[in-house]
Parts: C-alpha cells; structure tokens; sequence
C-alpha cells in the first residue's frame, strides 16, 4: 500500500503547472531538437544529438516523477477545514521569539512544498512538528542548531 503524502492546494496546483509545461512546451522542443540533429548526420560524434536525449531523459524523468508525487498525493484545502486555533497541516502561524521578541510567520506544507525563503516549511522539520496540535497562546520549545528556542504562538489561519 502507497502511503499517501499531504500537500497543500496551491503545491499541487504548482507541480501541475510545471508538469502541463513539461508535456506541451518541453517535449516538442525536445523531438524538434533530436529531429534537427539527426539530421546533421552521424549521431555518434553529434553534440546537439547526445545533449537533445539527455535533456529527452531529464524530462522524461521529472515527468515521471510528477505524476507520481501527484498520484500519491493527499491534497488538503485549508481553506475548506473548520476555523480553529490550532495548528495543523496547511495552516500559516505567527510566531513570537520567546527570548528577542522577533516575530516571524510559517506556514506548514508538503516537503516538496517547502521554500524557507517563502516561509514555507515541511510538516516533518522540527519546529512544524513542535507546532501542530499546538494553538494559540501556547509555548513551544524547538530544538535548533543554535540551541533550544522557545516560541510563543500568537496566530493561526487557515489561509
């Protein structure tokens, strides 16, 4: 049995955007490029043919690999989830620095989601798993390289 993976609806929306790209635009310009190449003749010492297949095989693979994160997906709309202060997957809590006061915000997505420079962090990585099931109001003591930090949760939303 498979085991079904979280994403949110805008991280299957994104690698289904990337995959219809793949598939409409890549793929043509990739048999275009082949096509042209063998043309040039013997392909053993052809350049532009061996870089065309491998650009054929990378694609082919991310494709492939797509189309299974997608398959194995379990997509969840926040949005759609009844409002609580609690902290679950998909939902973007703000944060408050126990010790500095420095407030930050994260929302909690899939692994293939996640984008520190979005703010964007996995549900597997320590400070989400410190998080969910936490709400608003509560500490949370974090395990980080720089030693343990704790936060004080000030917001959730279901954005």
């Amino acid at each position: 049995m498979t085991t079904r993976v979280p994403m949110t609806t805008a991280g299957a929306a994104k690698l289904r955007a990337e995959l219809q790209e793949l598939k409409s635009v890549m793929r043509p310009r990739i048999t275009a490029a082949i096509a042209e190449a063998r043309a040039h003749g013997d392909l053993k010492e052809n350049a532009e043919y061996h870089a065309a297949r491998e650009q054929q095989s990378f694609t082919e693979g991310r494709i492939a690999d797509i189309e299974s994160k997608l398959a194995n997906a379990q997509i969840i709309d926040v949005t759609l989830l009844a409002r609580s202060d609690k902290v679950i997957f998909g939902s973007t809590v703000w944060l408050s620095d126990e010790e500095s006061e420095e407030e930050s915000r994260y929302q909690i997505v899939g692994e293939d989601e996640a984008d520190i420079k979005e703010s964007k962090i996995s549900f597997g990585s320590p400070i989400a798993r410190a998080l969910i099931g936490k709400a608003i109001g509560d500490v949370v003591d974090v395990q980080t390289p720089g030693g343990l930090k704790s936060y004080e949760i000030i917001d959730v939303q279901y954005l």
